[in-house]
C-alpha cells in the first residue's frame, strides 16, 4: 500500500448499505482496511458477522480479518430492523454462504491490541452501527482514546430528527449509552447524520448503471438496493433510499463532497420519549464545549459517481 494509505478498522452491523461501505472501502486505494469488527444492530450478531465475512468473499478480500464483537448493547435490550433489511440482513440476492475463518479474538480486545501497538493518531475508526464494541473497548482500556486517530461515525440527526423513533436515528436508539461514552471520551468525532444520508438518495438510473457493470459486484449492490429500497420509499414517499453507511467511507475518501461544522452533541440515554436523540447544538445556544463535527450536506451527485466508479473497478 502507499505511504499515503489511510488505515482503517471498520465497526460494522451489516445491513445492505453497510455492505456497501464495506465494498467502497476495500475498492479505495486510498484506505488500507486493517480489520473488521461486527456488532449486534441491524441483525443479532451471528448474522452480522456472517454477513461481513461474505461481503469480503464477495469482494475477493478473504484476507480481511473479520471479528466477532458484542452481541447486546451496554444496557438495553437488543432492537433490530429485519423490517428494513430482511431476516438475513443482506436480503436481496443469495450469496454463497462463507468460507474465510472467522477470528477467534473478541472485537473488543482487536481494537484495545490494535490501538496499543500502533503509532499515535495513525487508524481511523469507521463505526457504521451502533457504539457498543468501541464504548467497551474505552471502558476496558481508557488509554486507547488518545491513541485513536478519529471516529467517523454513521449516527443521530438534527434537522431530520430520527428514523427509528421521531427523535433518534437507529444506531444512537440502539445502544445511547454506549454512544455517550464514545462522545465524552474526547476523540476526534465526525458525525455523518441523516442530515447527509437522507440526501445520498438512490435511483432508478444508478441501478441501472450497477447493472450495466455486468459483474457479481454490481448485480448484488442493485439488488439489494432494490431490496431495501422499498421500505423507505414507503416511508419516506422518496424517490429513492438513503444510502446511510457508504456516506462514511465517501467522507473518508472524499471530504469535498460534504460540509458540517464543529459543534457540541450530547447523547440522551434516560427519557423515555427522546431516548437515544443526538442533541445537537447546532445554533451554539449552549455554552457546552465542542465534541464533534457535524456534517450537515453532501453533493449527492459527485458521491455516487465516486461510489459507481469504485464499484466498477471489481471484476466480472
Amino acid at each position: 500500500m502507499r505511504s499515503t494509505t489511510q488505515k482503517i478498522i471498520i465497526d460494522t452491523d451489516p445491513g445492505q448499505d453497510d455492505g456497501v461501505a464495506i465494498l467502497l472501502a476495500l475498492a479505495s486505494p486510498e484506505l488500507e482496511v486493517i480489520g473488521i469488527t461486527t456488532v449486534a444492530g441491524n441483525v443479532p450478531l451471528a448474522l452480522t458477522s456472517r454477513n461481513a465475512r461474505m461481503v469480503c468473499e464477495l469482494a475477493k478480500r478473504s484476507d480481511i480479518k473479520v471479528f466477532a464483537g458484542c452481541d447486546r448493547p451496554l444496557k438495553k435490550p437488543l432492537v433490530t430492523a429485519e423490517n428494513v433489511h430482511g431476516k438475513t440482513g443482506l436480503d436481496g440476492i443469495d450469496l454463497p454462504e462463507p468460507t474465510m475463518p472467522l477470528q477467534a479474538q473478541h472485537s473488543v480486545d482487536f481494537i484495545i491490541e490494535t490501538f496499543r501497538n500502533a503509532p499515535e493518531k495513525t487508524i481511523t475508526l469507521c463505526t457504521l452501527g451502533p457504539m457498543t464494541n468501541i464504548a467497551q473497548a474505552l471502558m476496558k482500556a481508557p488509554d486507547i482514546a488518545t491513541r485513536i486517530q478519529k471516529i467517523i461515525s454513521m449516527g443521530g440527526g438534527f434537522f431530520e430528527g430520527g428514523n427509528i423513533t421521531p427523535s433518534a436515528e437507529f444506531n444512537m436508539f440502539v445502544d445511547p449509552d454506549a454512544a455517550k461514552v464514545v462522545f465524552d471520551a474526547g476523540i476526534e468525532i465526525i458525525v455523518v447524520p441523516l442530515d447527509v444520508t437522507h440526501k445520498a438518495l438512490t435511483s432508478a438510473t444508478w441501478i441501472k448503471e450497477l447493472r450495466a457493470l455486468n459483474t457479481l459486484v454490481g448485480e448484488a449492490v442493485a439488488s439489494w438496493t432494490d431490496f431495501f429500497e422499498r421500505y423507505d420509499k414507503e416511508k419516506y414517499g422518496s424517490a429513492g433510499a438513503p444510502l446511510h453507511d457508504p456516506c462514511v467511507i465517501g467522507y473518508l475518501v472524499a471530504p469535498h463532497l460534504f460540509t458540517g461544522k464543529q459543534i457540541n452533541v450530547e447523547i440522551e440515554t434516560t427519557s423515555e420519549l427522546t431516548m437515544g436523540a443526538t442533541v445537537a447544538d447546532w445554533w451554539k445556544v449552549t455554552d457546552r464545549p465542542k465534541n464533534a463535527y457535524f456534517l450537515n450536506t453532501i453533493d449527492r451527485d459527485g458521491f455516487f459517481d465516486l461510489l459507481t466508479e469504485r464499484l466498477s473497478s471489481y471484476s466480472a
